[in-house]
């Protein structure tokens, strides 16, 4: 188990919650990434391409390990990317940014949350935290993840893991029979 003070200790899970992604998206065949409920709406391959595009995004603005190189790779992409449509590439490009996350959860700590960098938006610069940052993407993922299931379940889709367990694929400890806190008799 990694030091309470250690970023992949305090968001411990998310990695499960990517993980229920990608099972989601890896059997999925390229007319079912091409679902959308409207045509103003992003189809079930572009939100998974934004779920992943948006972690390195973010990442990279806070110098985050990988993210350069990340980046690089997606400004190298053809804007009418065949990767919306094969869910390998898809689920490949999903870790890759993951192992983006990963590593830099497992180097940064708690201290490191409070470094700022600027960020321009609407005529404002805005000192942002790692923290804010980390927090946005973790519910970007949350929330992209939710209008995954949904778009899937228009299909006739249930990913168990991306609906029924709501992504939790990380199991809590079992608590010990002798000196595990059991709410109501502390």
């Amino acid at each position: 188990m990694p030091a309470p003070n250690r970023l992949e200790f305090v968001y411990d899970g998310w990695d499960g919650y990517h993980r229920s992604i990608v099972n989601a998206i890896a059997p999925l065949t390229a007319e079912q990434l091409a679902f959308r409920c409207t045509a103003e709406m992003r189809s079930v391959g572009e939100l998974a391409l934004h779920i992943a595009d948006g972690r390195v995004d973010w990442f990279r603005r806070m110098g985050a390990p990988l993210s350069a190189e990340l980046w690089a790779e997606i400004e190298a992409r053809p804007l009418n990317s065949k990767l919306i449509a094969d869910p390998s590439e898809l689920c490949s490009w999903l870790n890759k940014t993951w192992d983006m996350v990963s590593q830099t959860l497992a180097q940064w700590t708690v201290d490191d949350l409070v470094v700022t960098y600027n960020h321009p938006y609407q005529g404002k610069v805005y000192a942002v935290s790692r923290q804010w940052t980390i927090w946005r993407i973790m519910a970007h993922d949350i929330h992209h993840g939710g209008q995954l299931s949904e778009l899937l379940a228009m299909q006739g889709i249930h990913p168990v893991e991306l609906t029924l367990l709501g992504g939790h694929l990380t199991e809590p400890p079992l608590a010990d029979a002798f000196g595990g806190y059991v709410y109501g008799n502390g």
